[in-house]
């Protein structure tokens, strides 16, 4: 995600709470940084700990916050009362298509029976707009490219290593 996310924004930072040989290693929940840090807190959540990272981005992102999550994320009255009540996504970027995804490597050849969704949350249109559903229509086979499943390595780390990026946003 940090790969493709460089080629839109100035600069990135990729971390992690573990080693996939990209990126820096530390832990979201538990790294110190100051309130609205970053423009933008972009991420794919553990599931469990989605809810937390979503509350933490919201403190520290200055124009907003997106996060790849299985769909059922809107389903919890804990999520409700925690975030959706007081603080919905501005949008809710259904994907039509399935999106595979193998923890710690990518897989070209990866199928899935989970859907997922971005919910996005923009800071400026505040919380009281109502958000937007939208779908994103088919589209891995038109926008894959060959070198996605090059895992650049992080400095430092075995292998041939590609700089990092910068900061996130």
């Amino acid at each position: 995600m940090s790969k493709v996310l460089g080629e839109y924004f100035h600069t990135v930072r990729a971390s992690d709470a573990y080693d996939y040989q990209y990126g820096e290693l530390l832990d979201f929940v538990t790294m110190s940084t100051n309130e609205e840090s970053y423009d933008w807190i972009i991420t794919n959540p553990p599931f469990r700990l989605a809810e937390e990272f979503v509350l933490r981005a919201l403190s520290e992102a200055r124009k907003g916050v997106a996060i790849l999550a299985r769909s059922v994320f809107l389903e919890s009255v804990g999520r409700y009362d925690a975030i959706f009540r007081d603080i919905p996504p501005t949008k809710f970027a259904q994907f039509s298509e399935r999106v595979p995804m193998v923890r710690g490597r990518l897989d070209r050849k990866a199928s899935t029976a989970t859907g997922y969704a971005w919910l996005v949350w923009e800071k400026e249109r505040g919380s009281t707009q109502l958000p937007r559903l939208m779908w994103i229509p088919p589209c891995r086979k038109r926008l894959e490219r060959a070198g996605d499943y090059e895992n650049p390595l992080r400095p430092g780390a075995r292998g041939d290593a590609v700089g990092m990026l910068g900061s996130l946003l």
